[in-house]
């Protein structure tokens, strides 16, 4: 006669069996749902505890205790583990209180050379200061017990989140006005944008320290079956660095752009005369353009001076870079163009930077802010 079991059959609905399934394939659920997930849909198709064992590699144990909460709980509760599991804790709540203030606090300001917390550094200090505060369960604690302290809260004092505080006090003043220009531009996209004998909008930044980096060994190309990369000596030469002065012009699209060895105000004065010869005389010139010093400096408005009228500067906010359009130019450039190059020289680098943007004006991108309102971020 064949054997026949005596634990009680399971039976899924509809619903639970497609909760079940989703679950069991998802590599985002934690493991242990997962699997035992799986246990519950093989035991309702009728295969046995020893052959759910050996299917998903486990003891015969481990899955009668899943089956038998499934059969008295309900398929959910089979999931987690029981309430009560576990030795009880013996730490005290004021005992995991007095860690996570002491973890807030900087190992500094306590006498160490670190700047930031470890749990082994944490764990050290609570052996030896906690019973001495009164937790005298902490006397034997080890980084693991410290971890899952911090975890509960969560806690994090060995990394660092960076913040960006907003020290310009016409923020919003500032944003606004370049809002306004990219508005504008919106405008002009869809009724026609006027004559370039009226206005042109530039967005114009520098980005330094591009470097001149050269190979001491060639390059050697992807090879199939060997190795599926560019192959490069670690070592290499420095040439020195470049600075790439850009203006991305906002309704055509073209790109303006010098390649010096550095970015003052001669420079700058340099790009506002590239530009003036550009543009029909009776235009007016706006370009939005950050804080730097060389766009306010006393050459600079000695040139302005002799060009009266034909340039008007929208300034960014401090620390509000990211309100320019011409960052997402050179976001793309580092993606795209920069990326892994490798010259002989800084007359090399400058050639190569020239020419790339040769190519992009044969097809220039326009670009484009897309957010308006209150949001603080651009999509262009």
């Amino acid at each position: 006669m064949p054997f026949q079991s005596q634990r009680a059959p399971l039976k899924l609905s509809m619903e639970m069996r497609e909760e079940l399934s989703a679950l069991a394939q998802s590599r985002a659920a934690p493991r242990s749902h997962s699997e035992r997930a799986r246990m519950l849909l093989a035991y309702a198709d009728g295969t046995t505890v020893s052959a759910i064992a050996r299917m998903l590699k486990t003891n015969r144990l481990k899955v009668e205790r899943c089956l038998n909460k499934a059969v008295q709980f309900g398929p959910r509760a089979a999931l987690d583990d029981l309430a009560g599991r576990g030795r009880p804790a013996t730490i005290t709540a004021e005992a995991r209180t007095w860690v996570v203030a002491l973890a807030c606090q900087k190992p500094k300001d306590l006498g160490y050379p670190e700047e930031l917390w470890t749990t082994r550094r944490l764990a050290a200090h609570t052996r030896r200061h906690g019973p001495g505060a009164g937790h005298k369960e902490l006397a034997a604690v080890g980084r693991g017990t410290i971890s899952k302290i911090l975890r509960r809260q969560p806690l994090r004092p060995h990394r660092i989140s960076y913040y960006l505080e907003r020290r310009d006090p016409e923020f919003e003043r500032k944003m606004a006005e370049v809002l306004c220009v990219y508005r504008e531009l919106a405008v002009w996209r869809a009724v026609g944008a006027p004559s370039t004998s009226l206005v042109a909008v530039l967005s114009y930044d520098e980005k330094p320290g591009i470097q001149a980096i050269a190979n001491v060994a060639p390059a050697l190309p992807p090879v199939p079956g060997r190795h599926p990369t560019v192959a490069r000596d670690y070592e290499y030469r420095r040439h020195g660095t470049v600075s790439l002065l850009a203006g991305i012009d906002l309704v055509t699209g073209h790109v303006w752009g010098l390649v010096k060895d550095r970015h003052r105000s001669a420079e700058f004065i340099e790009f506002l005369r590239l530009v003036d010869d550009k543009y029909p005389p009776t235009a007016t010139v706006r370009i939005i353009l950050d804080n730097h010093s060389a766009h306010i400096s006393r050459e600079t408005r000695a040139y302005l001076a002799t060009r009266p009228g034909r340039f008007e500067f929208i300034f960014t906010p401090v620390h509000g870079s990211w309100l320019n359009l011409v960052e997402s130019f050179f976001g793309k450039l580092a993606r795209t163009l920069l990326r892994g190059m490798r010259v002989s020289s800084k007359a090399e680098l400058k050639e190569r930077i020239l020419r790339g943007l040769a190519e992009l004006n044969e097809a220039p991108v326009v670009f484009r802010w897309t957010k308006f309102g209150d949001e603080k971020h651009a999509v262009a």
